[in-house]
């Protein structure tokens, strides 16, 4: 009996800590860049045993020092209702859900991630598919909902976010697909480098495929519907 008091005396102690740090640690992150992310290290490791060099370019830049076309192609590609929710498109997944009852095991499942989603995962978490995964997906996505801004979460996003072998965040892919900063980038070249989002590994933006031209049309026009990313909203409900 005094044994399983320590253990679950231990066990509630070791959540309290968790909660204490990955609240300390998030609202660290809406005030200094993010250093490195779990995803980067891995890449790593994962190049280290393939003989490879050690790639990581990355270089964290202020929203402001962004080209306005990266963020509002990011939301037209990935998330369009990305300022309206509070984390989660619940009806984005109910259609994943229904779309994935329909195909076999061997075919690829659909994913209904939102960015708030993805930066969770970048910036805390590994890339796994697995429910406890998803679990702390979920806890970390309503962390940085309830205390960053959509414009910081979006600005977090764009910096850490894996556009290519090696490369991490708008600057550095900026530089290394088209030799420019981030803030001189055009509609159509934003629009390219959100195209490959969905796999930066196997996708280029400077060496873009049919496909990966037609993906950029089709967020080009998104582009057109959306006209831009209205932060003052957001501002005017959080002081009220």
């Amino acid at each position: 009996m005094f044994f399983l008091l320590k253990v679950l005396k231990f066990i509630l102690k070791t959540i309290l800590w968790f909660f204490i740090i990955s609240i300390g640690i998030t609202i660290l992150y809406r005030f200094v860049p993010v250093p490195v992310t779990p995803l980067m290290l891995i890449r790593c490791v994962e190049q280290k045993q393939d003989g490879k060099d050690i790639k990581l370019k990355k270089d964290w830049v202020s929203y402001d020092e962004i080209s306005q076309a990266l963020p509002l192609a990011v939301v037209a590609a990935e998330d369009q209702l990305f300022l309206d929710h509070y984390g989660f498109d619940f009806n984005a997944i109910e259609k994943a859900l229904k779309n994935n009852e329909k195909k076999s095991k061997r075919k690829k499942m659909k994913g209904a991630s939102t960015i708030s989603q993805q930066t969770a995962k970048n910036v805390f978490l590994w890339p796994s598919r697995t429910w406890v995964r998803k679990g702390f997906e979920v806890y970390f996505t309503g962390l940085i909902e309830i205390f960053w801004s959509k414009q910081r979460i979006l600005e977090v996003y764009l910096n850490v976010v894996e556009m290519g072998d090696g490369v991490y965040g708008a600057e550095a892919a900026a530089r290394y697909h088209f030799k420019k900063s981030a803030a001189k980038l055009s509609r159509s070249e934003a629009a390219l480098i959100a195209a490959c989002l969905p796999n930066p590994i196997k996708w280029s933006a400077s060496k873009p495929t049919g496909y990966i031209s037609g993906r950029q049309a089709w967020i080009l026009r998104n582009m057109n519907n959306i006209e831009r990313l209205d932060f003052e909203n957001e501002d005017k409900e959080e002081k009220k």
